[in-house]
């Protein structure tokens, strides 16, 4: 089954991610979104793979470019322009496997997705 994750090698429930999916023999693609900054086509999809409508749900809101933006009172549209204009603003690890996917936070939660 194919994987993917948003990746940053800087963090540490990355790197835990990580090594979970090697001691289970997933070969994953893991995408440095910070590098890459997905499109809000691909944010759209991954919302869609999570269940979730509401893009605060997939949000880092204590980053300090949540405040500087004005964030906070947002609406969707603008929001998910935000984080493909400020990647850093999407969570991660965020574990796509098939059709189903998950915020890995804690890293534990890539379980869910795995059993």
């Amino acid at each position: 089954m194919e994987a993917s994750v948003f990746f940053n090698p800087d963090c540490t429930n990355c790197q835990t991610v990580k090594g979970i999916l090697s001691e289970r023999g997933i070969d994953a693609e893991y995408v440095r979104y910070l590098e890459q900054a997905p499109t809000r086509a691909e944010l759209e999809r991954v919302m869609g793979l999570l269940s979730i409508d509401d893009p605060r749900e997939m949000i880092r809101s204590k980053e300090p470019v949540f405040d500087d933006l004005g964030l906070a009172s947002a609406g969707r549209d603008e929001l998910l322009d935000a984080m493909v204009a400020h990647p850093i603003l999407i969570q991660r690890p965020i574990v796509i496997l098939g059709d189903k996917a998950v915020i890995a936070r804690p890293a534990e939660e890539v379980f869910t997705i795995l059993d």
